[in-house]
């Protein structure tokens, strides 16, 4: 009866500590888990988006397939357009939804416009054109009314994308972003610079904010603000520069996750502290269960 008891004793002890093992490595391992299979699949888009370019290097003279210079000054053009009518159609968040420029008739498969790099946040996501809920679930949204990315003189592309939705970090550590960091946007025909010039705080009304500026050459990114709320929005103008993709990702340093700086969280504002605290608690939480496993292990041991 004893010894039956001390079989049936053993056992409940060693499922409990592999419970606690598994429990443990499940709360670390799951949001980089989903995150890393969110960036694989962001990855898979923009290879094939690219691979589809190339498909098209010498279009026929039946088709727009291919066409990048035609599309390139029909772009140009009606980015001129919009400047040069105050952008009158940008009246409600309706207007950001419905895509006022397609793709499709030059071979696109679907409103997928080219992908965004910010080397400091360590993201790369697709954009596509309006700014509606299946495009902001799966990458960067085009705000309809706004310049398209081609860049030129009194343009502004304004792309949006949530701020750690689900378990896609996308825009989540956007206030990571200094003045000077490089921003990567490359369309179907090239890949322009921008560095970050300035942040705002706004209104989700405020819609002047994400106005066209006369004389500069402009890529507007903007998210939720605060993290994890979303009463105002944060807003990132980066303004175009001449210098090479290489440069530009030589210069930018993804932002790491470096526990040093638990010394410097006091410095932090509130939506930089949760996120620093939702990247540390996992990682706390696990390793008191991996402990815990292993004194049950030893007192089991032991006695």
């Amino acid at each position: 009866m004893k010894r039956n008891m001390s079989v049936n004793l053993n056992r409940c002890v060693k499922i409990l500590a592999l419970l606690l093992l598994m429990a443990g490595l499940a709360v670390l391992l799951y949001p980089n888990v989903c995150q890393y299979l969110y960036k694989r699949q962001a990855g898979q888009v923009i290879k094939e988006y690219d691979e589809r370019l190339k498909k098209y290097v010498n279009p026929s003279p039946e088709s727009n397939k291919g066409d990048w210079d035609r599309l390139h000054g029909l772009i140009a053009q009606y980015n001129e357009e919009l400047f040069e009518n105050g952008q009158n159609q940008l009246l409600d968040a309706f207007s950001y939804q419905q895509v006022g420029f397609s793709l499709i008739q030059f071979g696109f498969d679907e409103e997928m416009v080219g992908y965004i790099s910010i080397p400091k946040m360590g993201i790369e996501l697709p954009i596509y054109l309006g700014a509606d809920k299946d495009n902001l679930a799966k990458g960067a949204a085009h705000l309809t009314q706004t310049s398209l990315p081609v860049g030129g003189m009194n343009t502004n592309a304004v792309f949006a994308a949530h701020r750690g939705f689900g378990t896609a970090a996308m825009f989540r550590d956007i206030e990571d972003l200094n003045v000077g960091d490089p921003v990567l946007v490359t369309n179907f025909k090239e890949t322009l610079t921008y560095r970050v010039a300035e942040t705002a705080v706004i209104d989700p009304t405020n819609i002047d904010a994400i106005l066209i500026q006369e004389g500069r050459d402009l890529v507007t990114l903007i998210t939720c603000h605060p993290y994890r709320h979303n009463y105002q929005r944060y807003v990132v103008y980066c303004e175009r520069v001449m210098e090479t993709r290489s440069e530009a990702d030589n210069s930018g340093q993804a932002a790491v996750k470096d526990i040093r700086n638990i010394f410097r969280y006091s410095e932090m504002n509130k939506s930089q502290q949760l996120i620093f605290l939702e990247y540390w608690i996992p990682v706390g939480i696990t390793v008191i269960l991996l402990a815990l496993a292993a004194v049950i292990l030893l007192l089991k041991r032991y006695n």
